[in-house]
């Protein structure tokens, strides 16, 4: 019998990154959503569009790459969400995020609010917390899944969209946090914690409950934290970057799907690193996902 694919969330914002090659699929909960489903997971975006030519534009990309849309919402008024993105020598991105658009106003249909009751992980950010009506509704999704469900706060601390109380309240309502060598020194300062990144990574897990929390740090590999281990891995090679754009959300979608899948914590980030390897190599957030990537992601019998 064939196993049941687990039921993976991403809430937030979803957009056009306008990228100097062109517009591609963006936005941290959907790249998530997008990849979680790239390898095995059923699916959902939670977010919201402008009833224009972008918007049906990312409804019917979604639906390209195989993703359902039953969770997008269609605001008669506001745009569809853009961010300017522009790239270094190194192709690492800087976000221009433009605001009053859709995304700010996520108001889920009833039916995927109820999916939220049977989810296995659900993943937010703390850019889509800007409005206080999408921050509503992202904590009510959150408060809604199974206690057993693996709550994923994927911070993406982007320009001013963020505040001591936005980061508090989302570290609380999760189990597990995921950030970057940069929000890093933020979110100490912000939570008034001390110490180097041991320190601080078991600090942040001890105040807030946390399960899991995992440190990316670009090519210098990642720092993962799990229930009082602490696992330093190198990152997997990658022979020419392209773009990082989608990189962290890829590493978090294959966290969260080996967390599900029961694999040990070292397997977990060296499969986390080899599928960003890949979408750093790639142009845009959501390149395909070639099989033997997708392999990795079977769970433990």
């Amino acid at each position: 019998m064939e196993r049941a694919r687990p039921l993976v969330i991403g809430i937030g914002e979803i957009l056009w990154d306008l990228l100097p090659a062109g517009k591609q699929l963006g936005g941290a909960p959907a790249n998530f959503a997008y990849h979680a489903h790239a390898l095995g997971a059923d699916a959902l975006v939670v977010s919201r569009v402008g009833q224009d030519a972008l918007g049906r534009a990312i409804l019917d990309r979604l639906a390209g790459l195989g993703l359902r849309t039953d969770g997008i919402g269609v605001d008669p008024a506001a745009p569809t969400g853009t961010v300017t993105v522009a790239l270094d020598a190194q192709g690492v991105p800087t976000f221009t995020i433009h605001e009053n658009v859709a995304w700010d106003l996520i108001s889920a249909a009833p039916a995927a609010r109820a999916e939220a009751a049977r989810a296995a992980a659900i993943c937010f950010g703390s850019l889509a917390q800007r409005h206080p009506v999408a921050r509503a509704v992202i904590r009510e999704f959150v408060g809604s899944v199974p206690a057993a469900a693996w709550r994923v706060f994927d911070i993406n601390l982007r320009q001013h969209y963020y505040s001591r109380e936005i980061i508090e309240d989302s570290l609380r309502a999760a189990n597990v946090l995921k950030l970057n060598d940069a929000e890093l020194p933020v979110v100490a300062h912000l939570c008034n914690l001390t110490g180097d990144e041991s320190r601080l990574l078991a600090a942040l897990a001890g105040r807030y409950g946390l399960r899991v929390v995992a440190l990316t740090k670009g090519a210098a590999g990642s720092t993962l934290w799990v229930d009082g281990a602490l696992i330093r891995r190198p990152a997997a090679p990658v022979a020419r970057v392209v773009d990082t754009v989608g990189a962290g959300d890829a590493y978090t979608a294959a966290l969260v799907m080996g967390l599900l899948a029961g694999h040990a914590p070292e397997r977990i980030v060296d499969e986390a690193h080899r599928l960003a390897a890949h979408v750093c190599a790639q142009p845009g957030a959501t390149p395909p996902v070639p099989a033997e990537l997708r392999d990795l992601f079977r769970p433990v019998r």
